[in-house]
């Protein structure tokens, strides 16, 4: 397990928001697993995985930032 994953576990356990953030991220990638594997999506579906895929960048971004607020604080903290 490298380092990023280590700290992901840590934030998982330890910051509800990085949490929730965590818990949405995988719904959004399950509804969007589920869209994909539709045939002929219609126009409706075809807007609801565009939407998700930008929903679930912003989240994975949001993610990103904490990651690095948390690195920074454990750097000053040695």
């Amino acid at each position: 397990m490298d380092k990023t994953e280590r700290l992901r576990e840590e934030l998982m356990r330890i910051d509800p928001e990085f949490r929730e953030l965590a818990r949405e991220h995988r719904r959004y990638e399950e509804r969007l697993s589920e869209l994909a594997a539709l045939p002929f999506p219609s126009d409706e579906e075809q807007l609801e995985e565009i939407t998700l895929k930008k929903k679930k960048l912003a989240i994975k971004d949001q993610m990103h930032a904490i990651i690095l607020r948390y690195q920074k604080a454990q750097e000053r903290a040695h």
